[in-house]
């Protein structure tokens, strides 16, 4: 694609609604990727992804639905990620550092209190409970989608439901090979994808899931993801290991949605009460859906998500 030069005179601007932002770090100056899509003014929407270290792509979903609804929205891969800057200095990946980063892209591309969405996924669900603490009167409306607020109990519910429920023989070789600290061993994920990627991921047939989701999947950073998750699959054991924003829920007052799935990774009833402790939260509930529910219960993903959306636009939280 061939750059050209805002009406700031700053060739950051892309064809095709992309846009390269600068952010400043503590260890210098890097770009970050955004693509918008749509336009109105009173309806944008930031789109922040899974992993750490995965890509904006599993959210090409939304070009189904927010296009006819005219919902402007924005894809973004956080540094790190494929579409960015992939710096190789390990402190960058820290929490509060990606907070600032949010703040950075919100000010670059010019959303505020009046029309500014923020929707995070999976990790990027922790990513916009954090960024909502510091800076939620930029906000107009919050999604957290299929993430818990607390990675302590996200763990417990991982060891004490999701678990115990698989085949015993399955669940004894996948503890031994972490136990080994043999993640790389292709006998890890040839057990891992049929008896919990398909079961609690995305609920099809590994080999028939949409291409968005593998693109993305297959650029994962791992320099991103393993320090901050860790390397198991099941479990957590990196920075984020103790993170456990439970009992600030209440300070977010902006308008606030949580979706669970069924059969998540994430324990939906737990989503359901995250929900009653923000300020204004509400819960939208995927009967059929697992962590990637805008794929496998896609019309109940959009069709609450939409409505969420059009009753914050209209002032009906």
């Amino acid at each position: 694609m061939l750059s050209y030069f805002d009406s700031t005179g700053r060739d950051d601007v892309l064809s095709g609604g992309v846009k390269l932002i600068p952010i400043t770090t503590p260890k210098g100056t890097f770009k970050v990727w955004t693509k918008r899509v749509g336009n109105n003014p009173k309806i944008k929407v930031l789109l922040l992804h899974g992993g750490p270290g995965a890509t904006h792509e599993y959210f090409e979903a939304f070009d189904s639905y927010f296009p006819k609804e005219g919902i402007e929205y924005y894809y973004y891969d956080q540094l790190g990620s494929a579409f960015s800057d992939q710096p190789k200095d390990p402190s960058l990946w820290d929490l509060p550092r990606f907070v600032e980063e949010v703040e950075q892209v919100r000010l670059a591309l010019r959303l505020d209190s009046s029309n500014f969405y923020l929707v995070g996924h999976s990790w990027g669900g922790i990513l916009a409970i954090e960024y909502a603490l510091k800076y939620q009167q930029n906000i107009k409306g919050l999604v957290i989608s299929n993430m818990m607020a607390s990675v302590p109990a996200y763990v417990e519910y991982a060891e004490k439901v999701l678990m115990p429920a698989m085949d015993p023989k399955v669940l004894a070789e996948i503890k031994e090979i972490e136990a080994k600290k043999d993640y790389d061993n292709p006998r890890y994920m040839e057990l891992l994808t049929p008896n919990y990627y398909a079961l609690h991921i995305l609920r099809m047939p590994p080999d028939q899931w949409p291409d968005p989701v593998n693109r993305a999947f297959a650029r994962l950073n791992k320099e991103v993801y393993i320090p901050m998750q860790g390397p198991s699959e099941m479990s957590a054991s990196g920075k984020l290991e103790k993170w456990d924003r439970s009992a600030d829920l209440g300070k977010i007052t902006v308008p606030t949605l949580t979706i669970g799935g069924e059969y998540d990774t994430m324990d939906p009833k737990y989503m359901e009460k995250m929900a009653g402790l923000f300020g204004k939260g509400r819960y939208l509930y995927c009967v059929n859906g697992s962590h990637m529910a805008m794929y496998d219960d896609q019309r109940t993903y959009f069709d609450g998500l939409i409505q969420f959306i059009k009753d914050v636009d209209q002032g009906r939280p």
